[in-house]
This record gives structure tokens, sequence and C-alpha cells, in this order.
């Protein structure tokens, strides 16, 4: 070994090492070659897939995708406001039969109060159910 050189060096871009060092020092360089290898086949092509990101982007056929996406998603919130609507009518509907029926259970409950006086007795579910439907009303 060169004077100086303890174990290994690298001596003008050489690498020096005594034959104990030889093993482990060729498994050092080989992997590195690897990873430089590796390296260079990842960047390889690397422009050109950006040129063809780039025209793609800029191109129609990304364009007519945009497009196809943005008329799905029209398509959805449309139905959805009919749905709404829909829905809407139908819980206004429902909410004014549920209405009838309690007016017309409350109508029946004073009606057989006024033949049984006082010996029928107080429905109190009944009550609440008429102040709760007063409330709504009244909103």
């Amino acid at each position: 070994l060169p004077k100086g050189v303890d174990g290994f060096d690298l001596i003008d871009g050489v690498w020096v090492a005594e034959p104990r060092f030889a093993l482990p020092l060729s498994l050092a360089l080989r992997q590195s070659l690897i990873d430089v290898a590796g390296s260079k086949l990842a960047q390889e092509g690397q422009q050109t897939k950006m040129e063809m990101v780039y025209a793609y982007l800029t191109g129609p056929r990304f364009r007519h995708r945009i497009d196809a996406i943005v008329e799905r998603f029209t398509e959805m919130q449309s139905d959805l406001d009919r749905e709404r609507k829909t829905m809407m009518r139908l819980w206004a509907k429902r909410e004014e039969q549920l209405r009838g029926v309690l007016d017309s259970t409350a109508g029946l409950y004073g009606d057989l109060q006024g033949i049984a006086g006082r010996a029928m007795q107080e429905i109190e579910s009944l009550d609440v159910l008429l102040i709760e439907g007063k409330s709504q009303a009244a909103e």
C-alpha cells in the first residue's frame, strides 16, 4: 500500500485496499454501481414522459375527459335537486295527513268527553299531541 494509506483509500479515482478489505470494498462498490444504474434507468425517459403528460393536458382528450366528468356531476346534481323537491312535496303531504288524523282524533275525543263528561278518563298523550300540533301549525 502507498504510504499514508491505512486499510483502504481512494487515490486519484482508484480504490486501493489491503487484501482483507478487498471483498467488503468490492461489495460496497457493486451496490453503488447498482444504485447509479437504477437512478439512470429511472431518469431515462423522464423527459419524454413529461412531454407526453404536457401534450395530454393541453390536448383535446383531457378536455373531453373533464367535460364528461362535469357533465356527469351536473346530471347528478340535477337528479338530487329533483329528488329533494319530490321528497319535500311528499313530506308536506304526509305532514298534512298526520295533522288531519290528529285533528280528527282530537275531535272524536272531544265528542266523547262531551257525552261522557267527567266519567271519561283524561288521555295525557293526546293533550301533548294537540299542543305540539298547534305549535307546529303556527310555525
